[in-house]
């Protein structure tokens, strides 16, 4: 693996996993999907690519001077199956959208990314506990590696190779 691979992401599979077809790999994918995960595997012709997975998350609200805000963020990668190199290409997108005013408007930020982006956002919530000590209870968790590990792993799985894209087209 060479440096330019670290930096986008890509894994090859094991040297004994044979590569199964595209429409295996491609079923795989779509597999995934189960009401108990925050994210879905879907068609992706509309974006231009073969798979397209997502994964809105929205934080907690917060409310200041009769403002509310709610920060979005929105996670999505675009997927390209090719057969001949039993590869799938991925692009990783994440970008921001904040909700203000009251009627809420939507405002875009302009943070986004492109490529392989660990994002953690962890939200936690300070009361007195039945002992009358201070306990802090995790009331949002995000993890933007909940939504490509499965992914990577069920390519690997099938013999391709998880390719991270960051400057190309898929």
């Amino acid at each position: 693996m060479g440096l330019f691979d670290k930096l986008t992401g890509t894994q090859r599979p094991a040297d004994d996993v044979a590569p199964v077809s595209a429409e295996q790999t491609r079923a795989a994918l779509l597999n995934l999907n189960r009401s108990d995960v925050p994210y879905i595997v879907r068609d992706g012709a509309a974006e231009n690519a073969d798979l397209v997975a997502e994964w809105r998350m929205a934080e907690p609200a917060w409310q200041t001077f009769f403002i509310e805000s709610q920060l979005t963020r929105a996670v999505r990668i675009r997927m390209r199956l090719v057969q001949e190199n039993h590869e799938v290409r991925a692009l990783e997108e994440q970008w921001e959208v904040t909700r203000v005013g009251n009627p809420p408007r939507l405002e875009i930020s302009s943070e986004y990314s492109r490529g392989p982006n660990r994002t953690v956002t962890r939200d936690w919530k300070i009361q007195r506990g039945d002992s009358g000590r201070l306990e802090a209870t995790e009331i949002f968790h995000f993890d933007s590696a909940e939504l490509r590990n499965p992914l990577r792993n069920a390519v690997l799985k099938s013999g391709w190779t998880w390719r991270g894209v960051v400057f190309s087209k898929l």
